[in-house]
């Protein structure tokens, strides 16, 4: 389907994680170390909060204070309501490498906060890794393992869905009334994981689709809007594994929410590529939109 693509916000390094929150757009950009937000235009962009070891993955907590992963020292930071920054949640010794997407229940206040697992901008070999939950106290427990390259996560209902950047697939946990996962099945898989260990093997034809950074909520009829980070795509993903319709801006796409102030904005984080070595330095990123048709639920 073609559609008109707007530019919200351009000059980024490298934006992800879009959040529609208290009627604005909230994103993160990597190497200028800022968590943002803006009005649905674009406008009135602002700095909510500056995080030197590179920012992620963000959310609420159920009171309104701000939770914002620190990647590189591996902590969660939490905004308190006058402003001030402290550790929420320290993961330093509990991953093996940098920390990635994370989503907050908003009623609960338990945040589920995947790492990359290996070194990916070093080339080292894929492997699988944990997705950890933080509790409101801040308090850290191992929830799932065996998932490759946790990414974009989405609480729906009683369900944890998890997307697998490097598994082909969008994984599924019911949440227990303690926040313990049940056994991961299949939400949907586009194909098998991978059979190498060898990072430009897998990069280079073993990846069908790769869901990136995704809305944090499911529309109304139960999809969810999924990044592919080496389609230069948003798709909308039907649980089973259809694609039931695609955004092709023509540049990366790697993370995309639903927003504004009808639910039916689709917020597109892009760049040319997601390599730290071309994205540090320059500023062709930006996040785009486009109108779809079903809202977020």
């Amino acid at each position: 389907m073609s559609r008109e693509i707007r530019t919200v916000v351009d000059g980024m390094s490298f934006t992800e994680c879009p959040r529609w929150h208290d009627d604005r757009l909230w994103f993160v950009d990597f190497y200028t170390h800022r968590v943002l937000s803006a009005r649905e235009d674009g406008s009135d962009l602002r700095t909510e909060l500056e995080i030197p070891a590179q920012p992620s993955g963000i959310g609420w907590l159920p009171d309104g204070r701000l939770l914002a992963v620190s990647a590189r020292d591996r902590r969660i930071l939490r905004r308190e309501a006058d402003g001030s920054v402290v550790t929420h949640a320290d993961l330093s010794g509990k991953v093996p490498a940098q920390l990635n997407d994370m989503v907050v229940d908003s009623s609960t206040g338990r945040a589920w906060v995947g790492n990359f697992g290996f070194d990916l901008m070093g080339g080292a070999p894929v492997a699988p890794t944990t997705v950890f939950r933080v509790d409101p106290d801040g308090s850290v427990t191992a929830a799932a393992d065996d998932l490759w390259f946790p990414n974009g996560s989405v609480v729906a209902g009683g369900t944890l869905l998890v997307d697998e950047t490097f598994g082909n697939r969008i994984s599924a946990f019911d949440i227990h009334d303690d926040g313990s996962l049940g056994p991961r099945r299949d939400w949907a898989s586009f194909g098998s994981l991978p059979t190498s260990s060898d990072l430009e093997t897998v990069l280079g034809g073993q990846l069908v689709v790769a869901p990136d950074g995704c809305s944090p909520t499911l529309d109304t009829e139960g999809c969810l809007w999924v990044a592919d980070a080496l389609g230069g795509r948003a798709v909308r993903v039907r649980e089973g594994g259809e694609i039931v319709d695609s955004v092709e801006p023509g540049t990366g796409v790697y993370a995309c929410g639903l927003g504004g102030a009808d639910g039916r904005t689709l917020y597109l984080c892009t760049a040319p590529d997601f390599l730290e070595h071309n994205r540090r330095d320059a500023r062709e990123a930006a996040v785009l939109a486009t109108t779809v048709d079903v809202p977020s639920a």
